[in-house]
C-alpha cells in the first residue's frame, strides 16, 4: 500500500509551489547577492523581497529578519548572542537565563553549555500537560535575568504556552525596575502554521522560525530580532557582514525564496488548516481508542492549549521502539518524539518533565498530521492497527 506519513512535527514535504519558486533561483537566477553585476543584483532583489514578505507577515520591520541555517542556529544566536554580549558589557555580573524544562534540544543544550561560561540557568517546571507555572516564573525573575526563552508550542505534546502572559510579566518587571533586560525569546518553529505569530501582538524581542516545519526546504530559518535590542546581540558567525552584521555567510537565495513562499502559503491557509487538521486529529483519536481500549493521552484530554496536529499516546506495556518498527513495516511513519534524539534509547525528556514515569515515557508515540494528510490515510492506518496485534 501507499506509505502513510504521520510525522509532520519532525519535518514536512516541500510544497510543489515552494519547489517551483526555488527552482528558478537554483537554475536561472543563481547569483551571489554580494556581487555588483546583473546576477548579483537579481539575487539581492530576491533576498530583499523575501525579507520584506516575512517581515510583513509577522508584523516586523525589514531589518529585524535575520536568515540563518535553521531553527537550531537561530536559537543558538538568540541565547549565545544575548549572553556573550552581556558578559562583554557586564563582566562582573553572573547572568541568569530562564527556560522551560521541555524546550527543544537546541535551546536546552545551548543553555546547559552556557552554564560552563558562567550562566545561571533556571529550568522552569511544567505541569502534567506541559504548561509552565507562571507563579514560579515570576519568582525567578530578578535584576540579573538577561533572557527568557519559552517555546511557543511544544514539538512532542503540542502544548501552547501563554506567550502573551509571559511577555506582559516581563514588560511589567522591566518597567518596575527601569531595566533593559530581560529579553524574551520564543521558538515558534511548531507554531507558525497554526497560531498568531505577530511579534507586536506577542510582545516578544526574539522569535525563531523554521522552514522545513511549514513545507519549505531544510537548512533555512529566521531569527526575528527586535531592532531596539540588536546592539545587544553578539554575532556567532563572523565574516563578510551579511544579515546586517548579525550572521555572516553567503545567502542561500533559493532556500530563502522557498522559505518566504512557504510562510506566505502557511499564513494564508492558517485558519482553514487549523480546523481541518484539528478535525482529523480528533477523528483519529476517537477511532483508535475504540480499537485499543487501554491507550491514554499524554495531553490535555480536551486538547485545550494544544496544537491541532499533534497526538501523543501512551500504549501501556508496549515499547515505543518496537511499536515504531511495527508501524513502519505496515507503511505508517510515526515517532516517539523529537527527531533530534529519535535514535536515542532514552525515555522522552518531555514526558518525564510532565511527571510521567519512565515506563510511560518509553511506551508512548507521537502522531502528527499535516497539509497532505487525508481522511482516507487515517482510515487505512486504523484498518492496519486493527490487524497489527498491538
Amino acid at each position: 500500500m501507499k506509505n502513510i506519513y504521520f510525522d509532520y512535527a519532525a519535518t514536512t514535504p516541500i510544497d510543489p509551489v515552494v519547489l517551483k519558486e526555488m527552482s528558478f533561483y537554483l537554475t536561472k537566477e543563481f547569483g551571489n547577492a554580494g556581487s555588483l553585476h546583473f546576477f548579483g543584483q537579481k539575487a539581492m532583489r530576491a533576498l530583499d523581497l523575501s525579507r520584506e514578505k516575512i517581515a510583513k507577515l509577522i508584523g516586523a520591520d525589514f531589518k529585524e529578519i535575520i536568515f540563518t541555517s535553521g531553527a537550531t542556529e537561530a536559537n543558538n544566536l538568540a541565547l549565545r548572542g544575548v549572553f556573550f554580549k552581556f558578559k562583554k558589557l557586564n563582566p562582573e555580573i553572573k547572568p541568569k537565563i530562564i527556560i522551560s524544562s521541555i524546550e527543544h534540544e537546541s535551546v536546552l543544550e545551548t543553555a546547559r553549555n552556557l552554564e560552563n561560561y558562567g550562566a545561571k540557568v533556571i529550568y522552569l517546571k511544567v505541569n502534567q500537560y506541559g504548561l509552565i507555572d507562571l507563579k514560579q516564573f515570576k519568582k525567578e525573575l530578578d535584576k540579573n535575568t538577561i533572557l527568557v526563552s519559552i517555546m511557543y508550542a511544544n514539538n512532542e505534546i503540542g502544548t501552547i504556552e501563554p506567550i502573551k502572559k509571559i511577555s506582559q510579566i516581563i514588560i511589567n518587571f522591566k518597567k518596575e525596575y527601569n531595566l533593559n533586560y530581560p529579553f524574551f525569546h520564543t521558538d515558534a518553529s511548531q507554531a507558525f502554521q497554526f497560531l498568531d505569530c505577530n511579534v507586536l501582538n506577542l510582545g516578544i524581542d526574539l522569535m525563531t522560525l523554521s522552514s522545513h516545519k511549514i513545507y519549505g526546504p531544510k537548512g533555512i530559518g529566521v531569527l526575528y530580532i527586535k531592532k531596539e535590542i540588536q546592539n545587544y546581540i553578539d554575532p556567532q558567525i563572523t565574516g563578510g557582514g551579511q544579515e546586517f552584521n548579525l550572521r555572516s555567510g553567503t545567502e542561500n537565495i533559493a532556500a530563502i525564496a522557498g522559505f518566504s513562499k512557504a510562510i506566505e502559503l502557511s499564513f494564508n491557509l492558517r485558519q482553514q488548516e487549523f480546523k481541518r487538521i484539528y478535525d482529523l486529529r480528533n477523528y483519529f483519536w476517537e477511532k483508535i481508542k475504540l480499537i485499543l481500549k487501554d491507550i491514554k493521552l499524554n495531553q490535555n484530554p480536551n486538547f485545550k492549549n494544544t496544537l491541532p496536529n499533534i497526538l501523543n499516546i501512551y500504549f501501556p506495556g508496549k515499547n515505543s521502539s518496537e511499536l515504531i518498527t511495527k508501524f513502519d513495516l505496515a507503511g505508517i511513519a510515526i515517532s516517539s518524539g523529537s527527531a533530534c534524539n529519535a535514535r536515542s534509547s532514552e525515555s522522552s525528556r518531555v514526558l518525564l518533565s510532565c511527571g510521567y514515569n519512565k515506563d510511560r515515557a518509553m511506551q508512548s508515540l507521537r502522531f502528527s498530521f499535516g497539509k497532505f494528510t487525508k481522511k482516507q490515510d487515517i482510515d487505512k492506518a486504523l484498518s492496519f492497527i486493527k490487524i497489527m496485534k498491538l
